[in-house]
């Protein structure tokens, strides 16, 4: 068995199973992780949900920033723009099933016997592995439950942006959805910023990658995200693995296989405009 781990595929489907058949990946026994944004950008969302929903529990996603705007695009919260290439799957008949599907994923995902937790943008610098799982599963729990449309309506925006063990209600739920879903660059203080996208050598002065504000304790598990395009998987440490590559600009979509350490990557069309 393998364990295949992928970066942000934003409706990229044809290049999603080229990959996969690069990596010989065969859902008999293998397994599939994908670090969210499964939609958007790219040209094919509806077939590239079909088809990770119909590997059943051969696959195992997280939500990104991507995925919830869908959710909240389809509550009527936000409203459908043509760069996300989302009409398709809104109009297909299958569209209720897919999206009550992808609302029941979670936030961050660990696998039941490797070292490996997996999420979307980041874990807060404030955060151990032991408050990263339980403030997921607070949010999960209310996407899950008929308080969904209540969040998908207050989930957006920029504060808090920074963690106190008493938030409480929205602010709370706010920050963590923008911790897991959101995040690239943090203050020095721990502060969150939500503006800057650009490479960490190109940064704005006085930020630093989430992951270089995190200490690695003996124990930890690996990280696995995607999100950071601009990064290019490029974190200089071999605990925290960066697997967006910028498909949908034009770069590539990569795969990492945990058995032999392998990064399979295949090239892709510029999508995003």
């Amino acid at each position: 068995m393998a364990n295949c781990f992928v970066g942000d595929i934003q409706g990229c489907y044809d290049d999603l199973r080229r990959l996969l058949d690069l990596a010989e990946f065969n859902p008999e026994h293998d397994q599939l992780w994908l670090c969210g944004d499964l939609v958007a950008r790219g040209p094919d969302s509806l077939n590239t949900l079909r088809f990770i929903k119909g590997l059943g529990d051969r696959a195992v996603t997280v939500l990104g920033n991507h995925d919830l705007h869908l959710l909240a695009v389809a509550d009527g919260v936000a409203p459908l723009k043509k760069k996300d290439r989302l009409q398709a799957l809104m109009d297909a008949p299958d569209r209720d099933e897919l999206l009550e599907w992808l609302r029941h994923r979670p936030l961050l995902a660990e696998h039941p016997e490797l070292p490996i937790m997996m999420i979307h943008a980041g874990i807060s610098p404030a955060w151990d592995a032991r408050t990263a799982r339980n403030c997921a599963r607070e949010v999960e729990s209310l996407l899950r439950s008929d308080q969904y449309s209540w969040l998908l309506h207050n989930m957006y925006g920029d504060q808090p942006d920074g963690w106190r063990d008493d938030l409480m209600g929205i602010e709370r739920y706010r920050y963590i959805i923008n911790t897991f879903t959101r995040m690239r660059f943090c203050y020095f203080d721990g502060r969150l910023d939500f503006k800057c996208k650009k490479s960490p050598k190109e940064s704005t002065p006085g930020l630093r990658p989430w992951f270089e504000q995190r200490e690695h304790h003996r124990g930890d598990p690996i990280l696995v995200f995607g999100h950071w395009a601009a990064l290019m998987g490029n974190t200089g440490r071999s605990d925290i693995k960066g697997l967006d590559t910028g498909c949908v600009w034009g770069n590539s979509l990569t795969l990492w296989r945990f058995e032999d350490d392998a990064l399979i990557a295949t090239p892709c069309p510029t999508y995003a405009c």
